[in-house]
């Protein structure tokens, strides 16, 4: 997942950042509301971390720039202590959630998950999906109830096709979301994990769950169990 945050207070921005990272998010990160509005705008951000007390441009003016371009990503907002008036004049120009500072990081990482898997219609930290279940709390796989290990990365790119299982979704699509744009981006490597995750998800080769669709990417083949079919 690929989340951006706009903080002004360096020492702060950085350790969001470093703990994201951590948890396995691809990070973009500004100092100011006029260049996190253009990351935002020109990126593909699954969920952003907008403080509103940024000096330049106030955060709730770049979040009503970003939703009258018409993107959706999931906005949680920092505000400071006894400001309620500006948490209301966030949620009210299209933020989902906010945190008061100082908060602990720990929730933070867990309000993110959740506006992330909300954003793409789960309702449960669980994805249900056939016979695979992927824990987005704890990051752990099972498969008919057994346990299955994969590695960090193997993870990320299970939770992004399995949050938008029954969809193609193209290489271009998965290494813009799993890669930060530094990072070194090698197509060979992304069908390396996928025919890794394959082995590990399906050992006998019957079940099929990750499928290629010629030309355009990969589906994961099972969809969510209906009892976990959120609001789209």
């Amino acid at each position: 997942m690929r989340v951006l945050i706009i903080e002004d207070e360096a020492q702060l921005r950085e350790q969001l950042a470093a703990r994201l990272r951590a948890e396995g998010y691809a990070v973009d990160a500004a100092a100011n509301g006029r260049d996190g509005a253009y990351l935002g705008a020109e990126y593909p951000i699954d969920v952003a971390v907008v403080d509103l007390g940024l000096p330049d441009q106030p955060g709730t003016e770049v979040i009503k720039g970003w939703r009258a371009r018409g993107l959706k990503f999931p906005i949680l907002i920092l505000t400071a202590r006894g400001r309620w008036e500006d948490k209301v004049a966030g949620l009210e120009i299209g933020a989902d959630d906010y945190l008061v500072k100082p908060f602990q990081s720990e929730e933070l990482v867990a309000r993110l998950r959740a506006l992330v898997r909300r954003a793409a219609g789960w309702t449960d930290s669980k994805l249900r999906c056939g016979p695979f279940v992927l824990n987005t709390a704890a990051k752990e796989l099972a498969v008919d109830g057994a346990p299955v290990e994969i590695t960090a990365f193997e993870y990320k790119v299970l939770e992004y096709l399995m949050l938008h299982s029954g969809r193609v979704v193209s290489k271009s699509e998965l290494t813009d979301h799993l890669y930060e744009d530094d990072a070194d981006r090698d197509s060979n490597v992304l069908e390396v994990i996928i025919g890794r995750l394959r082995r590990k998800l399906d050992p006998a080769r019957i079940l099929n769950p990750v499928e290629t669709a010629r030309g355009q990417g990969y589906r994961f083949r099972f969809e969510r169990s209906a009892s976990q079919d959120g609001a789209r």
